[in-house]
């Protein structure tokens, strides 16, 4: 397998604790591919997701993703990871309520460096793409939750990050809108973004990943689909990646 993240050997210890939050954890997910990770809490699933984001950093092993050891990278070149190889969706959205729709999706462009003109652009596509290019001048505040995580999922996507992070994505949201979520995801991986999930949805990650990793005490204890290769058929789904 081609990883496109690779995890080597990973612990992290946090001050005071006990038990390490992950212990020796060692895994790769491929480009394209959609992995699901589950575990009560405190199992990992969490520190696993911010490792990778570049938000914290291993206590041993190595992190590595599109190429890059992002443990060894320091502040400023995380910063620049996390702003051009890495999309997060967070279960409350994170939506900077002062600023609308397309202010907020273009946000993470213009932090990159990408023109006003350019950024407005594509966040009008994003949001064409995901059904609420209506609301690009609302403010967060006025939206649904499913609209709101759509608005955050638009925001993940705006600088074409090679890895999409989902923090329990459909966590605040009602059932349909959850569903309506996870079929979103479905469509994004379908057209070719690798996603890895953080849920305690078993339907969510059943439906939407072709991969579920479960995590207890800071371990890996099974990695169902792994020998799987390839990813959903792209043909005849909606193209979603811009």
């Amino acid at each position: 397998m081609d990883a496109l993240i690779e995890l080597s050997e990973v612990t992290k210890r946090y001050a005071g604790g006990q038990l390490p939050a992950l212990d020796r954890v060692s895994v790769q997910v491929a480009a394209g591919e959609a992995v699901a990770v589950m575990g009560p809490s405190g199992s990992g699933k969490s520190t696993l997701l911010n490792l990778i984001a570049g938000l914290d950093k291993p206590s041993g092993g190595t992190v590595t993703v599109a190429g890059q050891r992002v443990d060894r990278l320091g502040e400023a070149r995380t910063a620049r990871y996390r702003r051009t190889q890495v999309g997060m969706i967070f279960q409350f959205f994170n939506l900077v309520e002062d600023l609308t729709v397309a202010g907020n999706v273009m946000l993470p462009a213009r932090l990159a460096g990408t023109g006003r003109r350019a950024a407005r652009a594509r966040a009008g596509r994003l949001l064409a793409q995901l059904g609420i290019d209506r609301y690009r001048d609302t403010y967060p505040a006025r939206l649904s939750g499913g609209e709101r995580q759509r608005v955050a999922i638009a925001r993940a996507l705006i600088n074409d990050p090679a890895v999409l992070l989902a923090d329990e994505p459909t966590g605040a949201v009602d059932t349909s809108a959850g569903r309506q979520i996870g079929q979103l995801l479905l469509d994004l991986n379908a057209a070719g973004q690798t996603l890895l999930i953080v849920t305690h949805n078993p339907e969510l990650a059943q439906r939407y990943a072709s991969r579920v990793i479960q995590l207890a005490d800071g371990r890996i204890i099974s990695d169902i689909g792994a020998a799987r290769t390839g990813r959903p058929d792209p043909a005849g789904q909606p193209g979603m990646r811009p």
